[in-house]
């Protein structure tokens, strides 16, 4: 992903997943040879997802030799399109010209995003794409989004990235390779959650524990209407490259232990960034498989 990688379910819906005949996977026309990635969900309608910003003759824009990736929105229709897609604006005065992933509060209100992150005493124009930290901003009329914070459980010397909030707006999930203590990461790195309190206060990060990470990295994270977290590893027993597992949140609270998703879903490529209806009917990821528009590009399924 070069560099920056994405139950309560019904019998139905779980032999769905285990049955291959079971779904329709459709590249999207947005895609183009540069990445589209970072699928989150903000409305029953509406989608946000980042990729590569582009100048009007179609050459990358870049921030200090390196790409400019930003975050986009657009809307979903009947046929899995997203359209009528347009820049999120973020303030120009705020330091985020690099975006992995985003997500918003359930009222709108709360802009997060995965930037990157800068030591104090790095030297200027460092640019190194494994320190990442997740910031959150407020929307102004006029100006977009800004005042952005970086969120204060985030430690200078580890990253924090692609976040994801639950259904009840109460908690938000994100990976993370903090190290020590109770809730170290046990891979390159795992998924973490804290309570959302109000007022930018959150509890202390929690590893969702050995059900959900691997001695590998697990990334990209997103927890459906249903309350089942969907996430990227690329532990052993996969098809290749990052696959795309589940994780139940039982009715005590914990997470069951993570299955793989089943192809088409998976391949022996990079697959990661899954999203879903409420319904559990269709959705979307992102994927490096063959046969694609470019790098990682945005699919559709559905469930027949």
């Amino acid at each position: 992903m070069k560099g920056f990688i994405c139950i309560c379910f019904s019998l139905l819906s779980l032999l769905s997943f285990s049955q291959t005949e079971k779904y329709t996977v459709t590249n999207l026309g947005i895609n183009n040879e540069y990445p589209h990635f970072g699928l989150m969900r903000v409305a029953d309608q509406k989608v946000i997802f980042t990729t590569y910003l582009l100048d009007k003759k179609g050459r990358l824009k870049r921030f200090q030799g390196n790409p400019i990736v930003a975050v986009f929105q657009g809307n979903l229709s009947n046929d899995g399109a997203i359209k009528n897609i347009s820049k999120i604006q973020i303030d120009s005065k705020q330091d985020i010209p690099y975006v992995t992933s985003a997500t918003m509060s359930l009222d709108g209100k709360q802009l997060y995003v995965t930037t990157r992150y800068t030591y104090k005493n790095s030297p200027k124009g460092d640019f190194n794409m494994e320190n990442f930290h997740i910031k959150v901003g407020e929307y102004k009329e006029g100006v977009g989004w800004t005042n952005f914070k970086v969120l204060p459980f985030c430690k200078p010397k580890y990253s924090y990235a692609h976040p994801a909030i639950s259904n009840d707006g109460k908690t938000l999930y994100f990976t993370a390779n903090e190290r020590g203590g109770k809730e170290t990461t046990r891979g390159g790195s795992d998924i973490f959650k804290v309570a959302i309190l109000g007022n930018n206060t959150f509890s202390k990060p929690k590893n969702l524990g050995s059900k959900v990470n691997s001695y590998s990295r697990e990334m990209f994270p997103y927890i459906s209407a249903d309350n089942t977290l969907y996430f990227a590893s690329n532990r052993a027993g996969g098809f290749g490259g990052f696959d795309i597992y589940k994780s139940v949140l039982n009715s005590n609270g914990a997470f069951e232990k993570a299955q793989k998703l089943a192809k088409p879903i998976n391949s022996n490529k990079d697959d990661f960034c899954l999203i879903i209806d409420a319904e559990n009917k269709s959705g979307y990821f992102s994927s490096k498989r063959p046969k694609g528009k470019g790098d990682d590009d945005i699919y559709f399924f559905t469930m027949d």
